[in-house]
């Protein structure tokens, strides 16, 4: 183990804590800056025994693609919620689907979990204890296998090949 890693395991989890703390006191004085360090230090060294070692990304470019996708998902869903609650002709229609997972990795399947929650329209409400299959809310679903299909294609197939799981 490196010097630099044993003191800072997490760099840039760090700097994200001292950027944080420097905006909550608005203020760059000296003596902020300098407890901000020391929390930005001491946080992660008290805390690493907490955190899982996180799964190298395979591809890096194809993760930037899905994250370009989802943003996306989640504009086109908010103007679809939108027109659905605005609109007092069209009625909707809610379900429970249980969506069969491919995945094994627990970080891309939670990933998963949280990009469909992050959709407006849909929520993962729960994940059988085998990792077998996620129990996913819909707002509006005409087809319950188009919903699956969707998943499967836009999210859990580009999770597969960047994490290659």
């Amino acid at each position: 183990m490196t010097r630099l890693k044993r003191y800072l395991p997490t760099p840039v989890l760090s700097l994200v804590l001292l950027v944080v703390w420097l905006l909550m006191v608005r203020s760059l004085a000296f003596g902020h800056i300098l407890l901000g360090s020391f929390l930005a230090v001491t946080i992660p060294l008290l805390t690493q025994g907490f955190w899982e070692p996180l799964p190298r990304v395979k591809h890096p470019i194809k993760l930037a693609r899905f994250v370009l996708v989802v943003l996306w998902d989640i504009i086109v869903a908010n103007l679809q919620v939108s027109r659905l609650i605005l609109s007092p002709s069209r009625e909707a229609h809610p379900g429970f689907i249980e969506y069969p997972l491919a995945l094994k990795d627990r970080l891309a399947i939670t990933l998963l979990a949280n990009t469909i929650t992050m959709t407006p329209g849909t929520v993962s409400t729960n994940i059988r204890l085998d990792s077998s299959s996620l129990l996913i809310h819909a707002l509006d679903m005409d087809d319950e296998q188009a919903l699956i299909r969707e998943i499967q294609e836009r999210y859990e197939r580009p999770l597969k090949e960047i994490f290659e799981c």
